[in-house]
């Protein structure tokens, strides 16, 4: 699996041991909480259902898909006690959930979808919200970045490309620094 959500660790006996690193960085945190599993699965999917059953002991299913212009998936996890209520339910469950396609899941709305998979279930839908992600430039956080790199090798970069150009691929955002902003960004404070 190659994605930024995952990294490979060397172990001390010196083999490689891939690791699915799961990185919370909430506001109301003082310092990121960060949770480390093996990665185990041939896909995505599979190596975030492993982690889930990892850190919050409870059997999860987890499909994933996307194509050019959307991206879904869909969670199933066994709720605690589940088993009193129905003994086969997490098992027909399963069963069922295999049978989803990504066709369906990028094309079908959650109502339909869910009737489709699981027929002879009761089925209630909590009101659907709209997905966006909040990010906001943060001007700050990429100048002191930039000054934690270093004076030389900002401008060594400056010097090869004409600019500083820095990508925020999780909120679509680019920071462009000219020779201008560098200097300005190394020039010592000015007292008043």
């Amino acid at each position: 699996l190659q994605n930024p959500a995952t990294q490979c660790l060397n172990r001390h006996d010196g083999s490689e041991e891939s690791r699915l690193v799961m990185t919370l960085d909430a506001h109301q945190f003082s310092t990121p909480w960060q949770s480390h599993v093996p990665l185990v699965g041939q896909s995505l999917a599979e190596a975030f259902s492993h982690y889930l059953v990892q850190s919050e002991q409870q059997p999860t299913q987890l499909f994933l898909t996307a194509n050019g212009e959307q991206a879904a998936g869909l969670f199933l996890q066994k709720m605690p006690g589940a088993d009193e209520a129905d003994e086969d339910g997490w098992n027909r469950l399963c069963h069922l959930f295999a049978t989803l396609t990504s066709e369906e899941l990028l094309s079908l709305d959650p109502a339909p979808l869910l009737t489709r998979l699981f027929p002879e279930e009761l089925i209630s839908l909590a009101p659907g919200q709209p997905v966006y992600h909040a990010g906001e430039r943060n001007w700050d956080k990429v100048r002191d970045m930039l000054r934690n790199l270093g004076q030389p090798e900002v401008e060594s970069i400056l010097k090869e490309h004409g600019a500083v150009v820095i990508n925020d691929e999780l909120s679509n955002l680019e920071y462009r620094f000219n020779a201008e902003d560098v200097a300005a960004l190394f020039a010592p404070p000015t007292l008043h």
